[in-house]
């Protein structure tokens, strides 16, 4: 593989050479049905003309200024075009490269805001079990996942964590879903206290739980009273929508649906479609007013922030979304993918819960269903599903450690938004053979 430093320098990998619509091609001439868009990136497949042609011109015209020079006309008006469909307070756009530098840049504004607030005090961060928000060392600390963290743990700074919103396996019996929001708000006003309520910054959260979860929805309720608890005492409330929000979830912004707004919401992954490396924080208007009411500057920066060519290509994502009809195909899409996978899967003997929203959702894999018990850690059944999935021409995200890091396995799902009904009926087909293969060898 010569001198590339891979993901995994033992594994050896094929090598893609082209994409049209929802497929990749290797350089051997294999097909992929990308089922995943990558890790949910990929939302207007690997041809869209429209975005393609839109970075063309802009490399052409301009390639890049520094933002401490200048600022350019795609940036300004992608921003614009992301606060138009954004509910208030939220009111401005910092640009990253991707979804590590945008938690890291939301976990620095956020302090910073405390500071120009004359609150030195509040140090804290607070964040969820089996969350991912990252691998730079700000964002795994806040998130929450036990094998990405532990081998990092001397580094990483002190932030704290409470349950997730996992209904399946945490839910209890006959316990209604008021029951358990007040549950679980009650864990976290109990974490607050602990460390004194003027001592927290913020409360860090996926709104539909990702790639260490499994494309865990809230149930009702549940970030409504986490919006409450954040304002009695003065938190902020950073939701990551790198990668359930633009339009994964069938609404632009996965929170939406939940009847709250953050103080700070993170975005990456489908902001670009994989067609520029691009990310962002959208920030309320008294986040960024009290900074350039106080000390009028933020102490951060990135040498790529606001790219001209990135943001050019994020700019064509967002129309292609929104004037072009795509963001509509989401809901019927995944109504469709959803009844699929039920279909095929709702009556599986190790599939024990099938669960996502829009175009999102994963299987999760139990050695037995009555019990909920998971395969053995050991197995690394994900691992094999994903080989079995790759040799039958299809791509999924498979994942290890679904429960507490170490146990636990799911299948991530996060088709591309212009998947077809036949390219549904593909994937599901194709599913199920990996899943038989995977689990015969098991």
């Amino acid at each position: 593989m010569g001198h590339v430093f891979h993901r995994n320098p033992l594994h050896s990998y094929p090598v893609a050479v082209a994409g049209d619509g929802a497929y990749l091609y290797d350089r051997e001439g294999r097909r992929y049905l990308d089922a995943s868009g990558g890790a949910a990136v990929s939302c207007l497949g690997h041809s869209d003309r429209a975005v393609i042609e839109a970075i063309q011109r802009q490399l052409e015209a301009l390639p890049f200024a520094h933002t401490s020079f200048f600022s350019n006309e795609p940036m300004e008006a992608l921003a614009d075009a992301l606060i138009e469909g954004a509910p208030a307070p939220l009111d401005r756009v910092y640009f990253t490269s991707g979804g590590s530098e945008a938690m890291e840049a939301a976990l620095k504004l956020a302090r910073q805001y405390f500071l120009e607030r004359g609150e030195p005090q509040r140090a804290h961060i607070i964040g969820r079990r089996q969350s991912y928000h990252g691998n730079t060392l700000g964002a795994l600390a806040v998130g929450g996942n036990l094998w990405r963290r532990r081998q990092f743990e001397p580094l990483l700074i002190g932030a704290t964590h409470v349950a997730p919103c996992y209904a399946y396996r945490d839910q209890r019996d006959r316990e209604s879903d008021a029951a358990y929001v007040a549950r679980l708000g009650a864990e976290l006003e109990a974490e607050i206290e602990r460390h004194g309520g003027d001592r927290v910054i913020a409360f860090v959260a996926e709104t539909v739980a990702g790639a260490t979860l499994g494309a865990a929805p809230p149930v009702p309720g549940y970030f409504r009273r986490v919006r409450e608890i954040c304002d009695r005492h003065g938190i902020l409330l950073i939701l990551d929508e790198v990668m359930c929000g633009m339009g994964r979830c069938g609404t632009m912004w996965a929170f939406e649906a939940e009847g709250v707004v953050p103080d700070i919401v993170t975005i990456a992954k489908g902001l670009g479609a994989g067609y520029q490396p691009s990310g962002a924080l959208v920030v309320a208007k008294p986040v960024y007013e009290t900074v350039t009411a106080g000390s009028g500057f933020f102490q951060h920066g990135y040498t790529y922030l606001g790219h001209a060519a990135a943001c050019a290509g994020a700019l064509a994502v967002q129309r292609r979304l929104r004037n072009d009809g795509v963001l509509a195909r989401v809901k019927p899409m995944g109504e469709l993918l959803e009844k699929s996978l039920r279909s095929a899967f709702a009556n599986h003997p190790h599939v024990g819960d099938i669960r996502g929203r829009g175009l999102f959702w994963a299987l999760e894999m139990v050695a037995d269903r009555g019990s909920k018990r998971p395969f053995d850690a050991g197995l690394r059944l994900h691992a094999r599903i994903k080989q079995e999935a790759l040799e039958a021409g299809l791509l999924c995200y498979p994942m290890g450690g679904t429960i507490d890091g170490i146990s636990g396995d799911h299948v991530l799902l996060a088709p591309p938004f212009i998947i077809e009904p036949a390219q549904i009926e593909e994937l599901v087909h194709k599913l199920d053979r990996a899943l038989q293969r995977a689990l015969v060898t098991s």
